[in-house]
């Protein structure tokens, strides 16, 4: 159970922001959008020139964005900027890597066995 895990990682609002973060990541038009914010900030029709949605379409999935703290909006006279924030991103990143552990532990046991394979074959020649 995940409140049996004693790391300070993941507390309660470190789960709750990593939640956001990956509610936004889920949908492939939203990372696609990151993608463009990574190069620039945009407006909501500079983004809207990218898919084949409707500008209310993109308007929900930057409110999205923005609730998971992965963009940002300013306002720049009448246009509304969206810019990526980068450190919004930080605790989906976060929770993965704890899960690194995991594969490395597997892919070290697999590097151990094929290690193990190629010396008994050239003891066994």
């Amino acid at each position: 159970m995940i409140n049996d895990i004693s790391t300070d990682r993941f507390s309660n609002s470190n789960l709750m922001q990593s939640q956001g973060a990956f509610r936004a990541l889920s949908d492939p038009t939203r990372r696609g959008i990151l993608m463009l914010l990574s190069e620039q900030d945009m407006t909501i029709g500079d983004v809207s020139e990218h898919f084949d949605i409707t500008r209310a379409a993109v308007k929900k999935h930057l409110n999205i964005l923005e609730e998971g703290a992965l963009i940002s909006v300013h306002t720049s006279g009448r246009e509304r900027i969206n810019k990526l924030e980068p450190l919004g991103l930080k605790s989906a990143v976060d929770w993965l890597n704890y899960f690194n552990q995991f594969w490395d532990e597997k892919l070290s046991a697999m590097l151990q066995a094929v290690e193990n394979e190629q010396k008994n074959q050239k003891e066994g020649k």
